[in-house]
């Protein structure tokens, strides 16, 4: 839920209110019961949540990462590893 901020248009009282988008807004100032307008607000912030970030939070899957594939050389026909001279690969 997001908070609103708001300014008395009689006294210039300003402050917030912690509600959900689809309550009504306020309409009365709760110092002196004038009327009050909504301000803009820069937005909210970002909220870190948990004891921190890991090395494969919000990483693509091809980065970095090797496949086994990658790790071992193609084999030719003869077993070895790699383009020999006695095979026709």
């Amino acid at each position: 839920m997001p908070t609103y901020e708001y300014q008395c248009k009689k006294c210039g009282y300003r402050f917030e209110k912690f509600q959900s988008m689809t309550e009504l807004p306020v309409k009365k100032c709760p110092e002196c019961k004038g009327s009050v307008r909504k301000m803009i607000g820069t937005g909210a912030g970002l909220i870190f949540k948990g004891k921190g970030f890991y090395q494969t939070d919000y990483k693509s899957t091809g980065s970095g990462t090797k496949k086994q594939d990658d790790k071992n050389p193609a084999e030719t026909p003869c077993g070895k590893p790699g383009p020999c001279g006695s095979c026709a690969s």
